[in-house]
């Protein structure tokens, strides 16, 4: 693996780092972006029977901020749930805001790992290419084992960014529609529990 990286040339050390930092964060958004941690399935009746027990206080209200980003966007509904429908999701809307924000935390970071690494490789392939043509010049096309260094300095960087690059993209594609999805269902939450403070008809809460 170490003749490899060095076969590769100097660009290899940017590609690793690349790649280092690709699995920190694919790691960390496996863990935060888990479903169970983002929307827990019982937040929403959990805190319909508060308000129909009218145990909802401001001690309730902290402790449904901080069960969950779910538990945040409600509460911040709940804050101005008096001050009629409207307000009230505006609050949501601006609490949701910035949860999702946090949600789509380092994917663009990750999208440009995913950008990068493949002109890396390619830029790899350009200074191995620049070293063939140099040999060339300098000692003509009998010294082989020059010439095979710098192509193989090219392909290997090449295939190395592409390496990093693919698996990358296909998370960050992921991580994405995660978000999306979670988005979905915050927003789903969110009007269930406005419907069910501000509408005439029935909101089944489960």
């Amino acid at each position: 693996m170490v003749e490899i990286i060095r076969a590769g040339g100097w660009l290899m050390l940017p590609i690793i780092l690349c790649s280092i930092v690709a699995i920190a964060i694919v790691i960390e958004r496996f863990w935060s972006l888990s479903a169970t941690r983002i929307t827990p399935k019982h937040t929403l009746a959990q805190v319909w029977t508060w308000l129909k027990n009218n145990q909802l206080d401001s001690s309730k209200l902290r402790e449904l901020r901080l069960s969950s980003p779910l538990g945040e966007v409600l509460a911040a509904g709940l804050l101005t749930s008096k001050h009629g429908r409207a307000a009230m999701i505006e609050s949501i809307e601006q609490g949701a805001a910035q949860v999702i924000h946090d949600m789509e935390r380092y994917l663009s970071t990750l999208g440009t790992i995913a950008a990068i690494t493949p002109l890396l490789g390619l830029l790899g392939t350009v200074v191995g290419m620049i070293r063939v043509f140099n040999e060339i010049m300098l000692q003509g096309t009998g010294n082989a084992n020059a010439l095979a260094g710098g192509i193989s300095e090219a392909l290997i960087s090449t295939a190395a960014g592409l390496t990093v690059a693919i698996p990358t993209y296909i998370w960050h594609r992921h991580f994405t529609r995660k978000v999306e999805s979670l988005v979905l269902t915050l927003e789903q939450e969110s009007i269930k529990l406005v419907d069910a403070l501000h509408s005439d008809r029935k909101v089944e809460v489960k």
